[in-house]
């Protein structure tokens, strides 16, 4: 896990408080202010205002048997090949959820995800902790992630974001802003720290309930028994009548 960075968040603050000012004079805000929730009042939002909203996702568009798969930190070149393997054999797809860091190190790796069908997700530039950060910085740091995946998929759609550690902070109406749906989870395994492949077969088979977002890893570490689980589960609950789709698109 990366270390929280520091940041100066004053400069901010002074934006937000000069914009109210401006506001209240009748004087239009800059474009590239921000309120304090993350929204720019002076910009149009990058897509529809319909496509996205602030509220955090934790269930899928589909009803009845449904499961969305999400995988966090990657790609990786020891466990994404597996996993896109397993998926394909499966026709299953999922949400990858990409470090950006990790795309620039591979972006052959992201390629093949968005040729195979899977679904794009930012999740920060560093891996940062963001619970802190002014909504100048998330949107900054979002931004150079987007670019980063765009670089490796030219016009790549990026509907959803996810904070690492679950620490949202100032992110979900900076996301939301940028046409990206903020994305949790309702079911969380700890993959992060491998507790044995039949345990987290377990975990997945015993947890997983209608329209769950199971939250797990292809990056970050050794995932090893992430995928030989993820091998193990998919075939059994389609046998068992249960279909992979995508998280909800808007929230609430």
């Amino acid at each position: 896990m990366t270390t929280p960075r520091v940041h100066s968040r004053s400069p901010g603050r002074l934006l937000t408080a000069l914009c109210a000012l401006g506001l209240a004079l009748g004087v239009a805000a800059p474009a590239h202010a921000v309120t304090q929730d993350g929204r720019n009042p002076a910009r149009p939002s990058l897509s529809s205002p319909s496509s996205a909203t602030p509220d955090i996702v934790e269930s899928t568009r589909r009803g009845g048997r449904s499961v969305a798969l999400t995988f966090d930190d990657g790609p990786d070149p020891r466990n994404t090949p597996r996993l896109l393997a397993v998926l394909r054999e499966h026709r299953a797809r999922a949400v990858f959820c990409l470090w950006g860091d990790h795309v620039r190190q591979h972006p052959g790796l992201v390629r093949r995800i968005a040729a195979e069908g899977h679904t794009l997700c930012n999740h920060t530039m560093h891996h940062d902790d963001m619970g802190d950060w002014s909504p100048e910085e998330v949107r900054a740091d979002l931004l150079e992630t987007n670019a980063a995946i765009r670089e490796a998929v030219p016009h790549a759609r990026i509907p959803y974001f996810r904070a690492p550690y679950g620490s949202w902070g100032q992110t979900p109406g900076v996301a939301a802003d940028l046409g990206m749906q903020p994305l949790g989870w309702s079911l969380v395994v700890e993959d992060w720290a491998p507790p044995g492949t039949d345990e987290l077969v377990r975990r997945l088979e015993e947890g997983v309930a209608p329209r769950s977002v199971v939250l797990l890893h292809d990056g970050g570490g050794d995932r090893g028994q992430t995928v030989e689980a993820v091998a193990r589960v998919v075939p059994a609950l389609k046998a068992d009548g249960w279909h992979f789709t995508l998280p909800a698109r808007r929230g609430r």
